[in-house]
């Protein structure tokens, strides 16, 4: 039996935020939405199948971007991308006319000269004078969406259009005219999204990062019975196991239906789930803890210190400064845990930080900033440190 891909409308949550972007709440998200939840808990799904429909409803015009889409290409080239194929969007009648009479380009507003036989907008147009332009032929407030954002902090160019954007929102929403733009920014890591906001320095300065709610009971009840419909009346999952599994795998749908799946192929009875999670005869995580694990035991004893160290700061909300002597005590700490050599200091340290970026465990900001390549991983050393491990 194949995973199911359940699809659970989340129509309030969706109105809620709209809300709440509209300022129809007393939450102010004019200067940006942050949004932040793990990778695979739902956002992009979220996004396309029910805020932006909610976009539409109330008369304002999304434009959604992922920049995880293409992680070679230049965040700059992405938004601008998507603006131009919006832009294309309002003059396809136009632009139809345009090619029957062998004319490939056409003044837009007398603004932009469009080359229609290109996807990406004319050189030298900036962000902000394209959204002005896509606002001014739409009519409709605009929404640019840009999933996974903190691949923009990799690269000059990618924090360059960060800035662009926020010159185009204060261009958009001043004086007494009705807001032109509104940016909402998703991240699969706070502390790589905090990198937007937190300092003075940083193009979004003083926005907040709001936790992005994750699926829950609701959507348990939901496949539990979207499972137990193909399945015999004998042979039915039970709610409280499906929920169990679920935190289990981080509240993320597809693990939960691959999960299903391998007890659906012949490892035991629907019935039988919770047991069999229980007795650990199921993949747990479906693979990722295993991973972690792997990649743990191929770290110096000073790697998996300083790793410990910024995964304590994540799930406590804290910035990783790693060359503080804040920082280098508690390294040295957990080095003396593991009864290991107790060697760190600024310079060992930024080694092992090479060592880990260079395993894709840490992630760097374009100036400086360090975070954990994946959130989740913080999750699995407290759970593994709490099992036991020594």
């Amino acid at each position: 039996m194949s995973p199911i891909r359940p699809l659970l409308r989340r129509d309030q949550l969706a109105k809620a935020l709209g809300r709440d972007l509209a300022g129809e709440s007393l939450v102010d998200y004019s200067s940006g939405m942050f949004l932040a939840a793990p990778r695979r808990t739902g956002k992009s799904t979220f996004l396309n199948n029910d805020f932006i429909p909610e976009c539409v409803q109330r008369g304002w015009l999304p434009v959604y971007v992922d920049l995880w889409s293409d992680r070679d290409a230049a965040p700059a080239e992405l938004i601008s991308g998507a603006i131009g194929a919006a832009l294309g969007s309002f003059e396809g009648a136009l632009a139809k006319a345009a090619k029957k009479a062998g004319i490939d380009k056409i003044n837009l507003l007398r603004t932009l000269s469009w080359d229609f036989t290109r996807p990406q907008l004319p050189e030298g147009t900036t962000l902000a004078h394209a959204l002005a332009v896509l606002h001014q032929v739409s009519g409709q407030m605009v929404v640019l969406i840009i999933d996974e954002a903190q691949h923009a902090l990799n690269s000059e160019d990618g924090l360059n259009a960060m800035f662009a954007l926020k010159a185009a929102r204060d261009h958009l929403n001043r004086g007494d005219r009705p807001d032109g733009l509104r940016l909402v920014f998703t991240g699969s890591s706070r502390d790589k999204l905090a990198n937007l906001v937190l300092k003075s320095k940083q193009p979004f300065f003083g926005a907040s990062i709001t936790p992005f709610p994750l699926l829950g009971r609701e959507y348990v009840e939901f496949i539990t019975d979207l499972w137990n419909r193909r399945l015999a009346a004998s042979n039915q999952f039970k709610v409280e196991d499906l929920a169990y599994a679920f935190e289990l795998v981080g509240r993320r749908p597809e693990m939960l239906n691959k999960l299903l799946a391998e007890v659906s192929v012949g490892l035991g009875e629907a019935g039988n789930l919770g047991e069999l999670l229980r007795t650990g005869a199921l993949n747990h995580q479906a693979g990722v803890w295993s991973d972690y694990e792997s990649a743990w035991n191929d770290l110096s004893a000073l790697q998996q210190a300083v790793l410990e160290v910024m995964a304590e700061r994540t799930l406590g909300r804290q910035p990783f400064s790693p060359f503080t002597e804040q920082t280098l005590r508690d390294v040295n700490r957990k080095l003396e845990q593991a009864r290991a050599e107790i060697n760190a200091s600024t310079t060992s340290v930024q080694k092992a930080l090479d060592a880990l970026r260079d395993k894709e465990l840490v992630w760097k900001a374009n100036r400086g900033e360090y975070a954990l390549e994946d959130a989740s991983m913080a999750e699995w050393l407290a759970r593994d440190k709490a099992a036991g491990r020594s």
